[in-house]
């Protein structure tokens, strides 16, 4: 049996999940906040295609959302490897986190400009998505065999 301690450090893995909480949170916020000045009433998820092509402010609107919820999407993964990766590696995991945190703030930033290409601003979020994929296998590893 595998006994779990908690790393010292491990406060700086909690705070940078705690800062993606807020990051998602402030961009819901926007979205809220960019649904009322696009007129896209709840319950709608997005403006309709004919609508986003007589109204800019509805294309800027759906790609709001689109950034709110592609971070929402990948959060829950980012959060769990985070918190994984940081039972051995706490430093190491807090630091690729919020780079993954930072990048969600760029990936949002050139997406709302309302030219979605402008969300590979953000890119380098990847770079720590898949980094930590790879320290999660490590942990586990090391878990498993050491």
């Amino acid at each position: 049996m595998t006994t779990i301690e908690i790393p010292e450090a491990y406060g700086y893995v909690v705070m940078t999940g705690a800062l993606s909480v807020l990051v998602t949170t402030f961009l819901g916020i926007q979205v809220t906040l960019y649904r009322n000045e696009a007129k896209v009433p709840l319950p709608f998820l997005y403006a309709e295609k004919s609508e986003v092509e007589k109204d800019e402010k509805k294309m800027i609107f759906n790609c709001y959302q689109r950034a709110h919820q592609n971070s929402l999407e990948t959060q829950p993964q980012v959060l769990f490897m985070l918190a994984m990766t940081g039972l051995k590696y706490p430093l190491f995991a807090s630091g690729v986190g919020l780079v993954w945190v930072i990048g969600r703030i760029f990936f949002a930033s050139g997406y709302q400009t309302g030219r979605p290409a402008n969300r590979s601003r953000g890119g380098f979020g990847h770079f720590a998505y898949f980094t930590l994929i790879g320290s999660t296998i490590v942990t586990a590893f090391s878990i498993l065999f050491y």
